[in-house]
């Protein structure tokens, strides 16, 4: 929904009360569809994330990480009902004035390859925060996910000779 607002010299009454002059806080939120190859996913992050950068301030982000959904998201392409279990999440905080707001939201509702999306108002300090958290997370994920020491078949025959003993 596009705004028609007096961006005259002196401003009106109406830009301060609705903040459409402001610059804001947004995190935009947005699951991929999960058949892209994960390269075609980080150029649609990229495409959407250059979006962003033109029309305001990238503050923190996300890059896309393939996650199970919580629960199954259905869409409708070209008349066809398709149902995602699995999505790219990415997420990007960007700061932005409201011009710069609409052309993010209007680029996120035409990329086709978006299967969600969720745009909020939020602060920079939660974003930073988020970014944070998301990094210990990932961290935490890795460390899990390191491979223990493999142990050779004559290691292990001999720890079961040696427990049989």
């Amino acid at each position: 929904m596009k705004k028609d607002i007096d961006h005259g010299a002196e401003g009106t009454e109406l830009d301060s009360e609705a903040g459409y002059n402001e610059s804001r806080v947004y995190e935009l939120g947005f699951h991929l569809d999960p058949e892209l190859p994960f390269e075609e996913a980080k150029k649609t992050y990229q495409s959407l994330r250059d979006v962003i950068a033109a029309a305001g301030t990238i503050v923190a982000e996300g890059q896309p990480q393939k996650v199970q959904l919580a629960y199954t998201i259905s869409r409708s392409v070209d008349h066809l009902r398709r149902d995602y279990d699995s999505a790219y999440f990415a997420w990007i905080a960007y700061e932005a004035e409201g011009a710069g707001h609409e052309a993010v939201l209007l680029a996120s509702r035409e990329e086709q390859n978006i299967i969600r999306f969720l745009d909020i108002r939020t602060e920079k300090d939660l974003a930073m925060h988020a970014a944070e958290m998301h990094e210990i997370y990932a961290r935490a994920a890795e460390q899990n996910a390191t491979p223990s020491e493999e142990v050779s078949d004559t290691d292990l025959d001999q720890a079961l000779k040696e427990a049989g003993a």
